[in-house]
């Protein structure tokens, strides 16, 4: 029996493609424009690495490739905002030139943001929810682009996670509408290795389905993380089937986009765990 799913939150337009949101699981291929990611996958500033990377990407199956210039690792250091423009920017303009993808910039600075979209990228990934930045919403508003808002509880203590995710994005997407973001371009991601204990983290895939009550499609990043490492006890090159089993796990919780290091296997997950929660081959 096919596992029951919230009504449908519409369909969101990204670089001219449409994402039907229910139909079925959406890849965005990470592309790491860093030397120091935590997944050991960083490319630095080979931007021709970067390009046929995301070609790859493209003949796997991936949806969206997801371009970042900043690791987000707890303990890495940050880059100045000229840095994360040399890293991100050029990479940008040679995907959207030679790659038939929509390109996600994930950032949480304006001036990035805004160079990248100007170089044609069609979505902004924020994973401060626009606590850090608001004005994004304003340059998503103005570019007519989706944005995703991530719940992000570094610094803060959160004894009881799930509802306060909620919470957070429920402010996240108040502050988007309010700044002229039409609801049906936000998704959410509940920020998965953002703040949380592993505990927490486990919870949050363990529990997805209530985000439900956001009424937006749900991102959620797993990939290689730090909680697989801990209850597997692996390093990130050897934590595939750890993603697999959690991306598995959160699009049975009802995840619309799954955000993957290693596509080609990852749309395999989605397309078998597609065809079973969703009653057919997707």
């Amino acid at each position: 029996m096919a596992v029951s799913r919230r009504p449908g939150p519409g369909v969101t337009t990204c670089g001219g493609r449409e994402l039907r949101w229910g139909r079925r699981t959406y890849v965005m291929g990470i592309i790491n424009a860093t030397p120091d990611s935590f997944s050991g996958d960083g490319l630095g500033g080979d931007i021709g690495s970067a390009v046929a990377q995301g070609k790859r990407f493209e003949a796997e199956g991936a949806d969206i490739l997801d371009v970042g210039g900043e690791s987000t690792r707890p303990d890495a250091a940050p880059v100045s905002e000229e840095e994360e423009l040399r890293r991100v920017i050029p990479v940008i303009a040679r995907l959207v030139r030679e790659v038939g993808l929509p390109v996600s910039v994930d950032t949480y600075r304006y001036e990035v943001a805004r160079q990248a979209l100007e170089a044609g990228a069609a979505m902004i990934n924020d994973i401060w929810g626009l606590a850090q930045e608001p004005r994004l919403a304003e340059l998503a508003a103005e570019h007519g682009v989706p944005v995703v808002l991530m719940s992000n509880q570094r610094g803060r203590t959160c004894p009881d996670i799930v509802p306060q995710v909620i919470a957070s994005l429920e402010e996240s997407i108040a502050l988007a509408v309010s700044r002229g973001v039409p609801r049906g371009n936000i998704i959410v991601d509940p920020g998965v290795g953002f703040g949380k204990t592993l505990d927490q983290n486990l919870e949050i895939v363990r529990r997805l389905r209530e985000l439900a009550c956001l009424g937006r499609p749900i991102l959620i990043g797993t990939s290689r993380k730090s909680m697989i490492g801990l209850v597997l006890n692996l390093p990130p090159d050897q934590r595939l089937e750890g993603t697999a089993a959690t991306v598995a796990i959160s699009i049975a919780g009802g995840a619309d986009i799954v955000r993957v290091h290693d596509v080609a296997r990852m749309v395999r997950v989605c397309r078998m765990s597609d065809a079973v929660v969703r009653g057919r081959a997707a």
